[in-house]
């Protein structure tokens, strides 16, 4: 029986703090002592139009809390929680909130068609609430039923469908559900409202009607009924209508060409004279045939020799119109949108469908850009400078580069003059476009460059100057001069070309990187990212000394923000970005710096100082900082080899705490990399924090709070601390290797449907090869007989994964590696269980066979590895 909670309700929403608490403790408690009746007092209170409309409100919003959560594990606890209430009270709530559909108040229905959406998302895959889509059907099909209650109904049968997989409906239930939605939209039987809430709901319902598309006489229909409803004269409804366009390019592409002619009108017109949000709809709609049309040039070789493309080509037929009609958004700029990144408007959605056109059709777009790009360039109004610039920019990427060079070779004089222009905008746009270029045009190990040895000066003298410009215009400096000094990176003697730059290039990120104009220090972490490429892509012989300067310089800047002011979690925070950008241009410097042994020993040398500073910033407590400076320490650990020893007792208890960090599961997913970066350090002085570690790392795979990504890591991490302990590794084989098993077999049963569970299963295979291959090679020289027990269970692991053909190529090097590892460590005690394993011929074979060198040569190995075995 539902309990009366009104009261409570109010009280929960109260101005004072006191009766708010006290109203908020009284409903956790009759949560807590009977859920059940807790829920179903929700539900009464919600669909009963007498109560207040700000009761019915919190009680909607609690009662779809308790159903839903964003956080995995949470979400999981609330469906066993759902599932356990008694059958008969879960028919009372279910009751209450079809009812409160028909109710007379907007919001109350709107909660209720989410939260009937919440449940249907538990029940229905599991096979329950069969009459849901036939109660709300009904609704819509009933003559005498209110407009009211069929948009809600509407919105509940849109929000279900976004909330359940398209496998849980039979098709009679789809196609009722889409006679109802589609019908919902007839122009001549509803009102607004009911015809908003049903193109709505078409579009969630889309994912189900493939069986209904391939149907001839029902495409039509649809397309029919979307096409006119794009028309309405309701805004919101157009552009609903444009969004199921939208989503039906991606979906049924290869059903489109009879209305393609239509399309092209309808969206023309909406691009030239509708709102904007209509006509970004619009613009979305031919993005979204160029991505179908890129995805199926990259991934489906033509038929039997034919030449055509893989598509139907409707970019390419609508090339001459469609071109035009994006050229004239990008001259709709907004007057501040150099200042916000965060801007989406007709001109960027243009320029971003240019682009994608461009990577469609590659050559065929530049003669129908550049009379645009050449007759804009020059004019006084900023918009046309901007627009030509920004258009030329849009097309850099999909041509060739034969088509391209000459256009850029003539251009790139006027662009680094155009960082001059008087108009932010322009500069803002340039400055991109220079990026762009030196991104896709510069690339002189491929023996190709915009830049000649002569006009680098030039282009690096521009650079430098325009990035004391506005911070919008410094950011995209920025960019340009990361991917100008990308373009050396191995360049042979080329990469020699920049190094008389470096100083003056570092000096200027470093004064920009201290700029207080920046606003959210965007303009900051942009300057440290390009400082970080900068040293990455320097060359060490000719800029050691350089590198080598900058060090103290990075040190006592990160030293510095040990002494920023903390009043505010603001505070807390910029002292935190600050910290982890500085942290990544020490990572970067220490890298560089111990890559030769020249010049190793300045990181040794310095050692001790980096790592008091890193261990520094692990006092200021934050989570960004904490990833960065890992990631650097393992970085140290690396350079200092089993020197790093004298800093574990300090550092210790940072790691404890890395590898127990669940919530923020990157940080734990670093720590548990950077352990692999000390076992390869110490050794087997490592040995002594082995037990906290092995703890911790077992902890953290048997929970189920841990974010999986986290998972692989950790196996391969047992491999890493195996081999630095050999044969101490014995005591943990207990406990790790039945984790190892347990994974295997969950590898195994893995859903091979989804294409996010097949990465994560091919990741978690890699590492627990990779771990059984740590613990073999451990234990090869003292005592190998320690992993007899589990050979078997490894070699049908191998096994299972030889004949997948879902595995990806790192997974089959690992499985290869760990057989010859077995072999190699256990000899002729597994003679007996090669003899009976028939698979690996073949699979050898197959190896050998691969184009992947690497591949071949562990095979090779691993071949020799088996016969020495079978001959003992």
């Amino acid at each position: 029986m539902a309990m009366e909670i009104t009261q409570f309700l109010l009280a929960a929403q109260s101005a004072d703090a006191k009766v708010r608490t006290e109203a908020e403790a009284s409903l956790r408690q009759f949560q807590e002592q009977n859920m059940p009746v807790f829920l179903l007092s929700l539900s009464v209170e919600l669909s009963n139009d007498d109560k207040p409309v700000e009761s019915r409100r919190l009680a909607g919003i609690v009662l779809k809390n308790s159903l839903d959560a964003k956080d995995a594990i949470r979400k999981e606890q609330l469906v066993q929680q759902w599932m356990a209430i008694d059958i008969s009270i879960k028919s009372q709530i279910k009751d209450s909130l079809l009812r409160t559909l028909g109710s007379s108040v907007p919001e109350a229905r709107h909660t209720a068609a989410q939260v009937i959406a919440k449940i249907a998302s538990i029940e229905i895959p599991r096979k329950q609430w069969p009459e849901l889509i036939g109660s709300l059907l009904n609704n819509m099909t009933q003559k005498d039923k209110p407009a009211a209650l069929k948009q809600a109904t509407l919105e509940a049968l849109g929000y279900v469908c976004e909330e359940i997989s398209h496998q849980d409906l039979v098709q009679d239930e789809v196609n009722a559900v889409l006679t109802a939605v589609v019908q919902g939209m007839n122009l001549a039987e509803h009102g607004p409202e009911v015809r908003l809430a049903a193109t709505k709901a078409l579009y969630n319902a889309l994912e189900f009607a493939q069986t209904n598309f391939e149907n001839e006489m029902e495409r039509n229909y649809i397309m029919k009924v979307v096409c006119d409803t794009a028309m309405s004269k309701e805004v919101e409804i157009r552009q609903a209508a444009f969004e199921c366009l939208v989503a039906i390019a991606s979906a049924y592409y290869e059903v489109l060409e009879p209305y393609m002619q239509t399309l092209f009108q309808l969206t023309s017109n909406a691009v030239k004279g509708d709102e904007e949000t209509v006509a970004l709809q619009a613009i979305e709609f031919w993005s979204s045939i160029c991505d179908e049309e890129i995805e199926l040039q990259e991934f489906e070789s033509p038929e039997s020799g034919d030449s055509g493309p893989p598509h139907s080509g409707f970019i390419e037929k609508a090339l001459p119109s469609l071109v035009p009609l994006l050229l004239e958004t990008l001259l709709k700029q907004e007057e501040d949108q150099d200042q916000d990144d965060t801007i989406w408007n007709i001109s960027m959605a243009g320029g971003t469908c240019l682009g994608l056109v461009a990577r469609t059709v590659g050559d065929a777009i530049v003669p129908l850009v550049m009379p645009f790009v050449e007759s804009n360039i020059l004019k006084p109004d900023w918009r046309c400078r901007e627009a030509a610039t920004y258009a030329f920019g849009s097309i850099l990427e999909g041509p060739t580069v034969e088509k391209l060079s000459p256009l850029v070779q003539a251009g790139l004089d006027f662009l680094l003059n155009a960082m001059k222009d008087g108009n932010n905008h322009v500069k803002d746009t340039t400055a991109w476009t220079l990026s762009r270029i030196f991104e896709l045009l510069h690339s002189p190990a491929c023996g190709f460059s915009i830049i000649s040895p002569e006009n680098l000066k030039r282009v690096v003298g521009v650079l430098l100057e325009s990035i004391k410009d506005a911070p919008n215009v410094a950011e995209k400096v920025c960019g340009a001069i990361y991917y100008l000094v990308q373009g050396y990176e191995d360049a042979g003697p080329s990469a020699s070309l920049w190094s008389p730059y470096l100083t003056d290039i570092i000096s200027c990120l470093i004064s920009t990187a201290d700029r207080t104009d920046g606003g959210d220090s965007k303009l900051r972490s942009s300057a440290y990212e390009t400082l970080n490429e900068v040293v990455r892509c320097s060359n060490i012989a000719e800029t050691s000394s350089i590198i080598a300067q900058l060090l103290p310089v990075i040190m006592n800047k990160l030293g510095q923000t040990m002494d920023i002011q903390i009043v505010s979690s603001d505070d807390r925070e910029k002292q935190g970005d600050l910290q982890a950008s500085l942290c990544g241009v020490l990572q970067v410097i220490i890298q560089k710096l111990s890559s030769t042994d020249e010049t190793k020993t300045i990181i040794l040398q310095a050692a001790d100082q980096i790592m008091l500073l890193f261990l520094k910033v692990f006092g200021c407590r934050s989570s960004t900082v904490h990833e960065e400076a890992m990631l650097a320490i393992g970085a140290l650990a690396y350079a200092t080899g089993s020197q790093f020893e004298k800093y574990m007792p300090e550092f210790y208890k940072y790691l404890e705490m890395g590898l127990q960090n669940f919530e923020e599961y990157q940080v734990c997913g670093i720590t548990v990399g950077v352990v692999g970066d000390i076992c390869r350090a110490l050794d087997d002085k490592v040995l002594p924090y082995c037990d906290g570690i092995m703890g911790l790392l077992l902890k953290d795979l048997a929970s189920s709070e841990l974010h999986r990504s986290v998972k692989p890591p950790i196996f391969s991490c047992f491999g890493d601390i195996a081999l630095a302990i050999g044969e101490h590794f014995e005591k943990y084989v207990p406990y790790a290797l039945p984790m190892m098993q347990g994974a295997a077999e969950i590898c195994a049963k893995m859903e091979t449907a989804d294409e996010e569970m097949v990465d994560y299963g091919n990741q978690l295979r890699r590492s627990i090869f990779e771990a059984y291959s740590g613990i073999l090679q451990g234990f090869k020289t003292v005592k190998p007989d320690v992993m007899l027990p589990y050979a078997q269970h490894l070699l049908k692991f191998i096994e299972l994964v030889s004949r997948d053909n879902q595995r990806d190529e790192s997974v089959t090097k690992a499985a290869v590696a760990v057989m010859g590892d077995l072999a190699d460590a256990l000899g002729s005690n597994i003679k007996l269980l090669l003899k009976d394993c028939l698979f690996y011929d073949e699979f050898l074979c197959e190896c050998l066979r691969s184009d992947d060198e690497q591949l071949k040569e562990t095979a090779g190995w691993t071949q020799g590895m088996i016969q020495r075995v079978m001959v003992l």
